[in-house]
């Protein structure tokens, strides 16, 4: 069989593509689950001081509104932090072949040589792969970067900001729904449920152990809600 002839399986992802987008469906588990926790504490904790549905409902979405725009700011400063430090690898990189391409050359073969190739090969290898794109050879080889496909501080902050969005109107919707005598308790089993199916998502996708990320995050989340909801009826019985 030619190489033209061999199938290319095109539609199936790199190994940077894959571990790139497992990376962001942990992060939007992740921003989910605090959109949860900290809208649930907010919004148990107007309701432990007060009955009505007004001062919940404004509590909640300012803890919403605040929250994704804080998520995606510091999303965005982390990632473009990230950014500014792959262009300056990669320009250095750029400079590097063009004033000594014989030392990469030779730094690029022994790379592949640390991995198991011998050295006659491992020569072969990089100087095939420099010919055929020298800068992309050598930034993944040795940096891990992939020059075509840099982190993206919008994307970033984008998907951050929907994530915890996402996850703050599920106990937003829970706790203005639910009957006003029963509320804060619908409120909790459904926050619990949801760090419960978000710690097993997380923990899958990390390859941890699931009983113990959701042991982790509904402990977490039940004190959270009890402790806020504690405050809550000590300030308003204070004030009230």
């Amino acid at each position: 069989m030619t190489t033209q002839d061999a199938p290319t399986h095109q539609d199936e992802p790199h190994a940077g593509a894959l571990s790139s987008r497992l990376n962001w469906l942990r992060a939007g588990v992740l921003g989910a689950n605090d959109g949860i926790v900290s809208t649930a504490g907010l919004v148990v904790g107007v309701a432990g001081a007060t009955t009505a549905d007004g001062p919940v409902l404004t509590a909640g979405v300012a803890g919403l509104v605040a929250g994704a725009v804080s998520m995606a700011l510091g999303e965005y400063v982390s990632v473009s932090s990230q950014r500014d430090s792959e262009r300056a690898l990669v320009r250095k990189e750029k400079r590097e072949l063009a004033e000594m391409p014989e030392q990469e050359l030779e730094e690029l073969a022994a790379i592949y040589q640390t991995k198991g190739l011998s050295a006659a090969t491992a020569r072969k290898v990089a100087e095939e792969l420099t010919e055929h794109d020298a800068l992309a050879a050598h930034v993944e080889a040795e940096l891990g970067i992939d020059p075509d496909e840099l982190t993206n501080p919008w994307h970033a902050a984008g998907a951050s900001a929907l994530a915890f969005t996402l996850g703050s109107l599920l106990p937003l919707a829970a706790i203005l729904l639910a009957p006003t005598s029963v509320r804060v308790a619908v409120t909790f089993v459904v926050v619990l449920l949801a760090l419960a199916l978000t710690g097993a998502v997380s923990a899958r996708l990390g390859g941890s152990r699931v009983g113990t990320a959701v042991v982790r995050l509904v402990v977490g989340g039940a004190i959270a809600m009890a402790v806020t909801f504690g405050v809550g009826a000590l300030v308003g019985g204070a004030v009230g």
